[in-house]
């Protein structure tokens, strides 16, 4: 049974996941949400599928990228179903309690008293838009590190709002009945509009009705133009153009194609197909809608083949969900590193390899998809970062357990690879993970050097730190810290260390080059600056401290603790400063959990300080036949 194993738990979770990215067939009867979430769209200077718009959107309103429909279906449908209904039903829409509202002085603001109730309607809001709108406007002229929870939670409502009303007026007007009949009205009305408005000019009579009817037309669609968050008309480019379909200004809003139909006699088939499904879906007409949904995709794929297949992929990304899928499990691979040193070691340990090879591949995946899809280095956001950091440590600990196999690299690749994972989805909160770069950002060359040997020395500090966490936990609560694990642990650790301070090294010096071409100065003591080279330092401090002999074991478990600190400041620390070149601003939920981590290192160094005695793996026997006694003060031998 312990032979077979590893391969029977493996078998079991490779089928658990492909169950999952087993593509599902809507029913014949029903709306074909998956395709239409297919549909490419300009958000953000970045052509993407309706579906990330769904997703997206529902995370900034929500919290959360899906919603539980009591009569809709289950799964990622639900997203594009609840944007659906948004872009073409707003009545509907407007009763899905989606709004996020926690804050006892935003609800005292409406008269509303709190309760278990977090979650709120549209509708429920409606009567209240302008006092929002007032009181957001005030918060938002305050940074952000010095609103108030009240502050915070009305912007963030405020911006919400915002969002949502931009969404229902983004391909057809809130307001729309019958919209393809309205289209036809008014492309069967320019030329006379346009002859009336001539004759108008020459003191000739016209016909004021009608030329008013086209002028509130025009203004309704001057409104639709300013109110859009999405661009969904493509450009129209000729047989063999080379203009990129990726250009922002080739992407035009609903409202602002209809303008530019008055010079162009006639209105673009993607916004007639948009009528026609939206018109379809509110007259629950599955087989109309998904007819033209097909014709509508059918076009994308003709005039746009590039955007179509980009977005097709992303949908598939979104849909799989590898980074989640990757955090299950890097959680059984750690548990089952642990349990291997209770019992049935080297099943266990083979087995949780084995999870951790299968979780590496799809976070592999997750990763270099993430890379065709944004075109640019692995590291190009804070959101990243946590994934590259993670896949990076990931790799390393592999590395570790391979070599010594002990189960100790399993349980750090693990608890590493699940962490990072947990932060990056914290920190997808804002939305678009794949957001366009700031211009002195955009260069794949320093992208793909400085930032990736950076965030590799990052990897390396907290797998050190890792390290050093499972060598004092093991030493100080339990009994297995035997002489020939602690000098494994401090040979992994060592190693590490010097790998992290060659890569920050390197890192941090192509940093400055990258900093002399952009603003003209290698160095200027900028905080993520200063950050990076306190790294530096730390690595060159704990390694001298090693070779001159002022540490031991017990001392570098203690400094590389520390190293997690300086590591945790340099990467999110910096960038709630609110000053520098690099900060990204100010994350009110962030910082408690930074600084939760800072103190967390810092006890453990505390309880690592203890005397010898006070660790259990001391109590039964002499600390000569268990581990080398570690020494903190300075001593003649580099041992």
């Amino acid at each position: 049974m312990k032979r077979f194993l590893p391969w029977i738990i493996l078998v079991l979770a490779a089928g658990s996941i492909a169950a999952n990215w087993l593509p599902t067939k809507p029913a014949q009867d029903e709306f074909d949400f998956a395709k239409f979430g297919k549909i490419p769209v300009l958000v953000g200077g970045r052509v993407k599928p309706l579906d990330t718009v769904a997703r997206n959107s529902l995370l900034i309103i929500h919290g959360k990228q899906e919603l539980r429909l009591e009569d809709g279906p289950a799964g990622a449908g639900s997203a594009m179903q609840w944007l659906t209904d948004v872009l073409f039903n707003a009545p509907v829409a407007d009763q899905y309690p989606i709004f996020v509202v926690q804050n006892a002085e935003v609800l005292g603001l409406f008269g509303w008293e709190q309760s278990d109730r977090k979650y709120f309607s549209f509708a429920e809001f409606a009567p209240f838009l302008k006092q929002i709108d007032e009181q957001g406007a005030q918060s938002d002229k305050l940074e952000g590190v010095q609103r108030s929870a009240y502050q915070s939670a009305i912007l963030n409502l405020r911006n919400a709002l915002a969002l949502y009303q931009r969404l229902k007026n983004s391909i057809q007007p809130e307001d729309a009945k019958n919209f393809t009949a309205e289209l036809q009205s008014f492309e069967s009305s320019i030329p006379g509009a346009a002859k009336a408005a001539r004759d108008f000019e020459m003191g000739e009579s016209v016909d004021k009705a009608k030329l008013n009817d086209v002028a509130e037309l025009v203004k309704r669609y001057e409104r639709l133009s300013e109110m859009a968050y999405v661009l969904a008309v493509p450009p129209m480019n000729p047989p063999g153009s080379a203009i990129p379909a990726t250009v922002s200004g080739d992407w035009h809003s609903v409202g602002d194609s209809l303008l530019q139909s008055i010079g162009a006699a006639e209105i673009h088939p993607v916004v007639i197909g948009y009528a026609i499904i939206g018109d379809a879906y509110r007259a629950n007409d599955r087989s109309l809608f998904n007819e033209h949904l097909d014709g509508m995709t059918n076009w994308f794929a003709k005039e746009q083949p590039n955007a179509t297949k980009r977005t097709s992929f992303e949908f598939l990304f979104n849909r799989l969900q590898p980074f989640s899928q990757s955090m299950m499990l890097y959680v059984l691979a750690f548990l089952l590193a642990c349990a291997s040193w209770l019992g049935w070691s080297q099943a266990l340990r083979r087995s949780a390899f084995y999870l951790l090879l299968l979780a590496l591949a799809i976070h592999t995946f997750g990763l270099f998809s993430r890379m065709y899809l944004q075109e640019r280095p692995p590291v190009t956001n804070l959101y990243s970062s946590a994934i590259f950091i993670g896949w990076g440590a990931v790799i390393v600990s592999l590395i570790l357990e391979r070599i010594y196999r002990d189960g100790i690299g399993a349980a750090c690749a693990g608890a590493i690879g699940f962490v990072t994972l947990i932060i990056a989805h914290h920190l997808a909160g804002s939305g678009d993970t794949l957001e366009m770069l700031q211009a002195v950002l955009d260069t794949n060359i320093w992208l793909a050097t400085h930032v990736v040997a950076v965030t590799t020395g990052y990897s390396a500090m907290f797998l050190a730190g890792m390290l050093a966490m499972i060598y004092i936990v093991r030493g100080v609560f339990t009994r297995s810290l035997k002489k020939q694990t602690a000098d494994s642990l401090a040979r992994m650790t060592y190693g590490v260390v010097c790998f992290a301070t060659l890569f920050s090294f390197v890192g941090t010096v192509l940093g400055g080059i990258w900093a002399d071409q952009s603003w003209g100065r290698f160095w200027g003591w900028d905080p993520k600056e200063n950050g990076a080279v306190l790294i530096v330092l730390w690595c060159a401090i704990i390694l001298h401290a090693r070779w001159g002999g002022f540490i031991r074991q017990r001392g570098l478990m203690i400094m590389a603790l520390f190293g997690n600190v300086v590591t945790s400041f340099s990467w999110f620390g910096v960038n709630m400063l609110g000053v520098g070149l690099h900060s990204y601003g100010f994350m009110q939920k962030a910082f408690p959990w930074l600084v939760g981590f800072m103190v967390s290192q810092f006890a453990l160094m505390a309880i690592a300080a203890m005397p010898l005695e006070r660790w259990r793996s001391f109590r039964t026997a002499s600390a000569s036949s268990r581990v080398e006694r570690p020494q903190i003060s300075p001593a003649p031998s580099t041992g």
